[in-house]
């Protein structure tokens, strides 16, 4: 069975996208889905990158493309639930070291699913302690046991860990992706990924 890594985390609109459209392509394919955590910001400090809106703010017309673009996407894939979080950006840390503990606590499907609604469809603050722990609660997960894990130096520790390897590998943005070790990044290239998948 073919393995894809996805370098992941929940800052990224176009992880949400991405992760939509990812069912219909492990179903073809085959292939088992892998979801490493990394923190983008971490990322962007390692490699130096920064996000779009200040690398191409200066740009004409670039961020009207780049929004253009995603519209295109959305209507494709009928992301009829996406809205762009009113809180953007929303610092992350927190919410990623939740989903490595959601992985050692057996709950990570429901726990991305969960937060991915919260960003992208509910437009919630999600780096408001509080609303995490409304979030995490309504969506049926064991949020007292989750919040506990991200204080924890193991799950600390497994973040910083990944972060640093994913950039070790030449990951400098979210979504990337891996087959063995052909690295794809953004969400438009889910067809070379799924091609090179299918080989």
């Amino acid at each position: 069975m073919a393995r894809l890594e996805f370098m992941f985390d929940f800052g990224s609109p176009n992880a949400y996208y991405a992760y939509k459209v990812l069912p219909d392509i492990l179903a073809r394919t085959g292939a088992e889905l892998v979801i490493q955590p990394v923190l983008l910001g971490g990322l962007f400090k390692i490699t130096g990158n920064q996000p779009p809106m200040l690398a191409f703010g200066g740009v004409k017309g670039k961020l009207d493309y780049e929004m253009l673009e995603s519209r295109r996407f959305v209507e494709k894939h009928r992301l009829n639930d996406f809205t762009f979080n009113a809180h953007f950006p929303v610092n992350t840390i927190t919410i990623m070291r939740g989903l490595i503990a959601a992985q050692q606590l057996g709950c990570e499907e429901t726990y991305i699913d969960v937060v991915l609604s919260a960003m992208w469809e509910r437009s919630l603050k999600m780096d408001d302690a509080e609303v995490v722990h409304s979030a995490l609660q309504d969506g049926g997960l064991d949020a007292d046991a989750i919040l506990a894990l991200t204080q924890t130096d193991a799950v600390k520790d497994a973040l910083k860990h990944n972060t640093q390897a994913a950039a070790d590998r030449g990951v400098f943005g979210v979504p990337t992706f891996f087959v063995a070790e052909e690295m794809f990044f953004g969400k438009e290239r889910l067809g070379q990924v799924e091609e090179e998948l299918a080989r």
